[in-house]
């Protein structure tokens, strides 16, 4: 997703006239993004006009492409800038540039970590040219356009406060030979590295080609264990991923002469846990140390082993990969490193009736010189479940160990979005985050009719690539385990019966071809991922007045997950609920986020149903949904300035009702020359008033997935560079709007385009298209010969009130 882009002319014009941050800012809210934190505004604010000093300093054409804070597709990563255009034999080029604003940089032992003072103390970080270097290798990974399209990706990183030579480091030759670094008397030398790779402009829309190409399916960590383990780069890791890598590699050498180590990395579904602790493993055997990789869940267990069957002999993988429980009569120091995966799974006892050992934690600190675990306690899903970290710290003081501590962010599941599982923790009431809807989240979550359409779609999703599956809370009998025609989940009203996942493929069902006709559960599916999940909610969880409700008593006989819920409700009631209700909760947070690009979901219970189609905003159809009642169109959320109060567009913005917007477009360009033909408001404090931005309400439901029938918007006038994807105020003489039956709309734009001899370049169509959840909204399409004559009024910022 590209938040701002522009040509370099008017880069270099926003910059100059101090409107740089002001527009990345409205990009940011506009793509849904929430507000960054005044440091990050400042950091653009900084950073841009050392980039416009070298850009004007430099040959780059005036028509080279520029981009700001582009997403890379399926992570939470973002890349500073990006510079477009063609190189000297014609080919399409990225340069990637990684700004910092540090100023004095320490090199470390550590393979691409340096330390710096950054987010209010030093702290140890990737170098900026493997950052660079790591965004340009995803942007190739997940984007089939890079590739197929032979764009030239160049990457490299701009220190404009630092002039330290420790970021040059021989130690860091490898990484700099990929994406050199340049320091504050560097500007010249910058020039040049862009000036090499962009000679001519941007006139194949590469921004635009990059921005709409295919996604590639994200990597499967089974499916590449084999070639990782045999030392080949399969994950590029990234960041904090990194840092967590050499620092475990670090303590584990540490542990030799400096006695037991403990490292307890907290992160959450999809930052790359099971990543970075597989990439140990080959690492640490590759080093000739004795590691392990261990967790208490069979299926990842089960999986990765039965991905290795015929790589390598059968008593090896046994070797590399171990159950939590089997460490009770290890010596001490017996391994070098264990790698404790899902170690929120961990139990006390070990052995088929728990009856064994004294503590899991304790032993695996014991048995290892250094033991590093992989940790999220939002992931407890069994009453038996201790993995904490006040656990590991206990048990780690108790075995003289030194604790230290490391956090993965980066988001690499659910399309890379951190903003998908902060809206799970809202919906399912596990705590309060700002995540309140899914506006702009590139991540497809829908609450499907019934059950039977969630079997249709899942099997269609799963025939390109495996990787679509139904799961469900386990709140039915598993009969089918006893005899195989018997079918476990069943709805006869809608036709429906399906089997749990077959006995006889035990851990390993969710890589089973066949294996998309039966749904699994939780035990089955935690601690791997798929690309699509199905999610059929059980009585175990409703909604009844706005409140989730867990309901233990309706899981399954069969399930052990709470087996002792009873015992413990007799001894102390309030404990065992909250317990159980953070177990199922939990549940269903993980299930809902196997998914790495979509989530479907369904519940017999109609309320339930209800409850979620509104959190997502989508329309229920059962019964059909009547279109939302717009507010009133006099009642101002903002309170009118007096007339002596006005300074227009530095103080107050205009509020102009669209109809007359799109009507008199000339009138609302002089509008600072009238100003009393309009009222006047004091914008939010996030909002710095700019000419031509001005405040409309918004009337219908074409775009009410991102635009709430009556909203109170901001707009902004048009402006240079690509208006593609863009939500834009339009007028034109052959446009019958359907909510307002006049001859403006707002819509999202797309265009396509042709070559032109005399223009290089004009609009063969454009498409103006709805984002609606209401059925029966057509794109508006203008064909070649009147696209010209569109008038774009404005460019939508932000919802600001409804």
């Amino acid at each position: 997703m590209l938040i701002y882009t522009a040509d370099k002319r008017h880069f270099v014009e926003h910059v100059r006239h101090n409107q740089i941050e002001d527009r990345i800012l409205a990009g940011m809210l506009g793509a849904g993004k929430g507000k960054p934190s005044p440091n990050e505004i400042t950091s653009w604010r900084n950073s841009m006009q050392y980039m416009e000093n070298v850009l004007s300093a430099s040959g780059i054409p005036d028509d080279a492409g520029v981009a700001i804070e582009y997403m890379i597709p399926q992570t939470s990563k973002r890349v500073d800038f990006i510079l477009t255009g063609r190189n000297d034999d014609g080919r399409d080029t990225a340069v990637i540039v990684e700004l910092k604003q540090w100023e004095q940089v320490e090199a470390t032992e550590k393979d691409a970590i340096v330390r710096t003072f950054v987010g209010g103390k030093e702290r140890e970080v990737t170098h900026p040219s493997y950052q660079a270097w790591s965004y340009a290798a995803l942007l190739e990974d997940y984007n089939e356009t890079v590739q197929t399209d032979g764009i030239g990706l160049h990457p490299c990183a701009y220190l404009h406060n630092s002039v330290s030579g420790a970021i040059s480091d021989a130690r860091y030759h490898e990484h700099l030979e990929r994406a050199p670094a340049f320091l504050k008397a560097d500007a010249e030398k910058l020039a040049r590295f862009l000036g090499q790779h962009v000679r001519k402009g941007d006139t194949n829309d590469i921004l635009y080609r990059v921005e709409h190409g295919r996604i590639r399916p994200s990597k499967s960590l089974a499916d590449h264990l084999a070639s990782l383990l045999e030392g080949n780069a399969e994950f590029v890791m990234v960041d904090d991923q990194k840092l967590v890598f050499e620092s475990a590699l670090e303590l584990s050498d540490m542990a030799e002469g400096h006695g037991k180590q403990v490292l307890i990395v907290e992160g959450g579904p999809g930052t790359g846990k099971s990543v970075v602790a597989v990439n140990l493993l080959g690492e640490l055997t590759r080093r000739g140390k004795v590691a392990q990789y261990v967790t208490r869940n069979a299926a990842p267990r089960e999986v990765y082993e039965a991905k290795l069957t015929g790589t390598m002999k059968k008593s090896r993988i046994s070797n590399l990969f171990r159950s939590s429980g089997a460490f009770h009569e290890t010596d001490t120091d017996t391994f070098d490193t264990l790698l404790v995966d899902e170690a929120h799974r961990l139990n006390e006892k070990s052995g088929l009736f728990q009856n064994l050992g004294e503590s899991q934690t304790k032993e695996i600190i014991n048995a290892a010189r250094t033991a590093v675990f992989f940790l999220d306690e939002d992931q407890r899903i069994h009453w038996k479940d201790i993995g904490s970290r006040e656990e590991i710290e206990r048990w780690a003081q108790a075995e003289g160990a030194t604790v230290h501590y490391a956090e993965l962010r980066s988001q690499f599941r659910c399309a890379g979005s951190d903003g998908y599982l902060a809206w799970l923790d809202q919906a399912l009431q596990i705590r309060e985050t700002a995540n309140e809807d899914l506006d702009e989240l590139d991540y497809s979550v829908e609450v499907v009719d019934s059950p039977t359409a969630m079997r249709d779609r899942i099997f269609a999703l799963n025939v390109h690539a495996n990787r679509a599956r139904m799961l469900a809370g386990y709140c039915w009998d598993w009969d089918s385990k006893k005899d195989a025609q018997v079918m476990d989940i069943r709805f006869p009203e809608h036709n429906f019966a399906m089997q749990w996942n077959l006995d006889k493929d035990g851990h390993t069902w969710m890589i089973q071809p066949d294996s998309v006709h039966q749904i699994g559960c939780i035990h089955t599916s935690q601690g791997l991922e798929l690309d699509y999940v199905g999610v059929i909610i059980g009585p175990d969880l409703i909604v009844r007045d706005g409140k989730v409700i867990t309901v233990p008593e309706a899981r399954s006989k069969n399930d052990a997950s709470i087996k002792g819920y009873k015992k413990a409700l007799k001894e102390d009631p309030d404990a065992a609920r909250t317990k159980a209700d953070r177990i199922i909760k939990n549940t269903y947070r993980t299930l809902m986020s196997r998914g790495m690009k979509g989530c479907l979901i369904w519940s017999a219970d109609a309320e339930t149903r209800a409850y979620f189609r509104a959190l997502i905003g989508q329309h229920t159809p059962e019964p059909q949904s009547a279109p939302t009642e717009a507010a009133p169109a006099d009642v101002l959320p903002f309170e009118k300035m007096a007339p002596e109060e006005v300074e227009p567009f530095v103080n107050a913005l205009p509020v102009v009702p669209i109809k007359a917007a799109a009507g008199s477009f000339s009138d609302l360009q002089t509008v600072d020359q009238n100003p009393d033909a309009f009222d006047w408001v004091m914008p939010p404090d996030f909002i710095t008033p700019q000419p031509g931005m001005f405040i409309a309400q918004v009337f219908g439901e074409s775009m009410n997935r991102r635009i709430a029938n009556g909203a109170w918007c901001l707009f902004r006038a048009p402006g240079g560079g690509t208006r593609e994807g863009k939500i834009v105020l339009v007028q034109h003489r052959d446009i019958n709007d359907p909510d307002t039956g006049a001859s403006f709309t707002i819509k999202r734009y797309h265009s396509e385009k042709t070559v032109d001899p005399d223009t290089e370049w004009r609009h063969q169509r454009i498409m103006l298209k709805p984002d609606s959840s209401v059925p029966g909204y057509e794109p508006i399409i203008l064909e070649e010969d009147s696209a010209s004559e569109l008038v774009v009024v404005g460019e939508y910022v932000a919802q600001l009130e409804h």
